[in-house]
């Protein structure tokens, strides 16, 4: 039972125990960092409950959840109408991509995902649920950034004595707050770009991001 649960879903475990330990990693550092900076000014440190509640680990938190979903939507929907000759992580340009397949006319087989068999409205939404559920995390991602960058400026204003900013809204309108989201959005961006032009001339034997092994690299997708 446990083996067929990892085996049908060990991508998923690995990836969440990754985050997982990762998340440990940035709190630990951040704390140790974040009270190096405050003994530096002769202020006491924090308790590791009181890091993890802090404008300082929240804002760098959802700073990059943010950049990351905001990646993962670009993809998915660049790649529904853009084409990268050569990539597996492109369509075909010039063949039918079953992604375009009209769902209605599978709407009557008995697997289908039940918006698809339900029509109308339900397989509209359905349609582009993914693109939806992404854009959606990405701007719960980037208000909760926006919230905790703001708490951060503050506390930091009131630790070296100067008068804090005027809120929410003058800090989106501010630099820091667009200098943290654009160094983080720039990254992910080249990184999807390197993925998909290497991917065209390297490969990895096994994996379902790369073309088979001996795929000539005009070959385009992973069929």
């Amino acid at each position: 039972m446990i083996k067929t649960l990892f085996r049908d879903n060990g991508l998923t475990l690995v990836l969440l125990a990754l985050f997982g330990l990762s998340v440990v990693g940035q709190a630990v550092a951040g704390l140790a960092s974040e009270n190096a900076e405050l003994a530096g000014h002769g202020d006491p440190g924090l308790t590791l409950p009181a890091y993890l509640a802090s404008g300082a680990f929240l804002s760098s938190l959802f700073e990059n959840w943010e950049s990351e979903f905001l990646q993962m939507w670009a993809f998915v929907m660049l790649t529904a109408y853009l084409f990268q000759r050569g990539s597996p992580e492109s369509k075909d340009p010039d063949a039918p991509a079953p992604q375009d397949r009209d769902p209605a006319l599978d709407a009557r087989k008995a697997r289908a995902p039940l918006p698809v068999r339900l029509g109308g409205m339900a397989r509209a939404v359905y349609s582009h649920s993914l693109g939806l559920a992404l854009f959606l995390l990405f701007v719960v991602s980037f208000v909760l950034h926006l919230i905790n960058s703001a708490r951060l400026a503050a506390d930091d204003a009131q630790r070296h004595g100067e008068a804090i900013g005027g809120g929410l809204l003058a800090h989106v309108g501010g630099p820091e707050f667009w200098f943290e989201s654009f160094q983080n959005w720039q990254s992910e961006f080249l990184s999807t770009a390197v993925l998909i032009v290497l991917a065209i001339f390297l490969r990895e034997r096994g994996s379902p991001e790369s073309k088979p092994v001996a795929a000539p690299h005009t070959a385009t997708g992973t069929d």
